[in-house]
């Protein structure tokens, strides 16, 4: 009979003090992450992002830069991550209802680490600053259903989340 090692967190040492964990062993391969999260507003802020009337420039193409730039700095805000060198980051929204709008960030590598947190950062500083740059015309917006949808690469294998809302 086969005994399942007990479950430990791998950022904590065994004096129980956080560590970055040592990836310099691991195998080398493709890494992609799938992130998304989405942000209800009210009727005026989604017809001035659709019609691109928001003083504050146009929150799309903002945001996906907000986004882009964030998963690349995850590592200087989350700080036992480690620094990595994406090959992609992709941003894109999509209107689920009139008055909700949806995000996915996809990250890519070639390392010995995922880029879940990555592409986790990527979503929501994008829905962030949807926020921030339409916050005078909604206080009430509110960021939801932010999730980790799929991974693959490394010795964990691939994930598809279960609990996530079916894809648009």
């Amino acid at each position: 009979m086969k005994m399942n090692k007990p479950l430990q967190f791998t950022h904590i040492n065994e004096q129980g003090k956080a560590r970055m964990v040592d990836i310099s062993e691991k195998e080398t391969s493709a890494r992609v992450a799938t992130a998304y999260g989405e942000i209800h507003m009210n009727k005026v802020v989604a017809d001035g992002i659709k019609n691109q009337t928001i003083k504050k420039g146009e929150v799309l193409q903002v945001a996906r830069v907000a986004g882009i730039m964030a998963a690349k700095k995850t590592f200087e805000l989350i700080p036992l991550c480690h620094v990595l060198a994406l090959s992609k980051c992709e941003v894109e929204f999509n209107w689920k209802t009139d008055q909700l709008l949806s995000v996915h960030c996809v990250t890519k590598t070639i390392g010995q680490t995922g880029v879940e947190m990555e592409a986790l950062m990527g979503a929501n500083i994008a829905l962030l600053t949807i926020y921030d740059m339409c916050k005078a015309l909604d206080r009430e917006m509110k960021i939801t259903n932010v999730c980790l949808v799929e991974k693959s690469g490394g010795k964990s294998g691939h994930f598809i989340s279960t609990n996530h809302l079916p894809h648009e």
